[in-house]
């Protein structure tokens, strides 16, 4: 399994990108794509949405089930990645690229330190 380095992760298998300035982009991790299957439909959060950690933000319907996606931070809903309605296989060929979910305007930036690092996420993949 692909896990980038320079990225944080949360243990519910979504991965998050520091843009700067308090915001992040978040996606699903190449495990958590690879063990949902194709992906054929996902449905996005609305940008100026207010989230909280571990609020219900994305639903995924993939070629073997339903999943919902928890936001990893709180913060508002900056952007969406549109791309996905009609391409939703991104989140499968290309989960932390082109199949990104939403960027988030962080409320707390100190939740960050609450994510996992790369080795630490490998560690628990490996537990599982």
């Amino acid at each position: 399994m692909n896990t980038p380095a320079e990225l944080l992760y949360s243990e519910m298998h979504t991965w998050v990108r520091e843009e700067g300035n308090g915001v992040v982009t978040v996606g699903l991790t190449d495990y958590a794509q690879d063990q949902l299957g194709e992906m054929v439909a996902v449905f996005l959060p609305e940008e100026g949405d207010e989230v909280h950690a571990s609020d219900e933000v994305v639903n995924l319907e993939s070629a073997k089930t339903t999943s919902d996606v928890y936001s990893p931070l709180s913060g508002t809903i900056i952007a969406i990645n549109e791309d996905l309605q009609e391409a939703p296989s991104f989140v499968n060929s290309d989960p932390y690229g082109d199949g990104w979910f939403f960027q988030l305007k962080l409320s707390d930036i100190e939740e960050l330190d609450e994510l996992l690092d790369a080795e630490t996420y490998q560690e628990e993949l490996e537990e599982e």
